[in-house]
């Protein structure tokens, strides 16, 4: 069986197949024009420049290709980083699907649908409840395969069905604790509160930003799907309720810079950003334990103010 990206030790000899998650047009300092790319499989991703590339290699290196790549296992930076010696588009009968080398979510589909079909059962707001429906109905398909973020938290095959589920043991939790919370409400926004990037981005196989990501974005999104839902099934928006609704979905990025057009105004909106980061961060922190040796440091988490974090003896992913 041949090695994943990341069962590749430092500066060991790597022969393998591998998908190209992003490859950028650059230039060097003296105009030589190079890739910048980042490769992926099911272990994780990470990046590789292939220096000195023509026209030809920039038009068949695209992002979404599979490739065989020989080079080594380097670091730059703190960071794991690809030595490119050699790089080819696949022959025939190599493993060319894409799909083949997109980390999934760690719980299987049917399990998702099963458990969000229950947490749905448990909003009893009635207006809430029939916006939910509508919404999920729409984008199901798409919400159960589309990552949480192009980079960073959750971003693998079905990462936002699986971070939400995340989000609502969590919250489930702090509702019982903390019995003053309208759990409808917190439910409720936390399922639609991400449910527009299934527009914002592309997919799980190289995932990029839509038009509409780019421009508009997931919060803004959302918004309107809450919107077109009211008028599609007769519901005041001038209603508490779905003002409530809305709410939770703009402020749940909880500050201006952060992209939230308002910040959390009531309870529940609070609890979903606090339960956001959370859940993001520990599944960033996850992400980086798993490609690090016990007794070690982890590479830095760009997203989590560029720091590393040790693996101590005590950690057990297994669990």
């Amino acid at each position: 069986m041949e090695k994943k990206l990341y069962e590749y030790h430092m500066d060991e000899i790597v022969n393998i197949f591998l998908l190209i998650k992003s490859a950028e047009e650059k230039t060097t300092r003296n105009g030589k024009p190079y890739l910048a790319f980042t490769f992926q499989d099911t272990s994780g991703e990470m990046s590789a420049n292939f220096w000195d590339s023509s026209d030809e290699d920039i038009k068949k290196f695209r992002a979404g290709t599979v490739v065989k790549v020989g080079g080594k296992r380097e670091e730059y930076k703190g960071s794991p980083q690809l030595r490119i010696n050699s790089i080819r588009l696949l022959k025939e009968g190599e493993p060319a699907n894409p799909e083949l080398y997109v980390e999934r979510a760690p719980i299987k589909k049917e399990k998702m649908i099963e458990q969000f079909n229950k947490t749905i059962f448990d909003i009893t707001n009635a207006n809430m409840n029939r916006i939910v429906r509508h919404i999920m109905n729409k984008y199901q398909k798409d919400f159960f395969q589309s990552p949480a973020a192009k980079t960073n938290h959750h971003a693998f095959m079905g990462g936002l069905a699986f971070h939400t589920i995340s989000m609502l043991g969590i919250a489930r939790s702090i509702t019982e604790q903390y019995n003053f919370l309208d759990q409808s409400l917190l439910f409720s926004g936390l399922i639609l509160h991400d449910i527009g990037k299934v527009v914002e981005l592309t997919g799980p196989t190289a995932t990029e930003y839509t038009l509409e990501g780019k421009l508009i974005g997931h919060i803004v999104i959302v918004h309107e799907e809450i919107s077109k839902a009211c008028q599609q099934l007769k519901i005041d928006e001038s209603n508490e309720d779905v003002i409530l609704l809305k709410h939770m979905v703009l402020a749940h990025h909880g500050e201006f810079e952060y992209g939230s057009p308002v910040r959390p105004q009531v309870p529940e909106a609070e609890v979903l950003y606090y339960i956001d980061q959370i859940d993001a961060r520990l599944n960033m922190m996850q992400s980086a334990m798993n490609k690090t040796e016990k007794g070690s440091f982890s590479d830095r988490i760009w997203a989590m103010e560029n720091r590393s974090f040790y693996k101590s003896n005590l950690t057990d992913l297994s669990l």
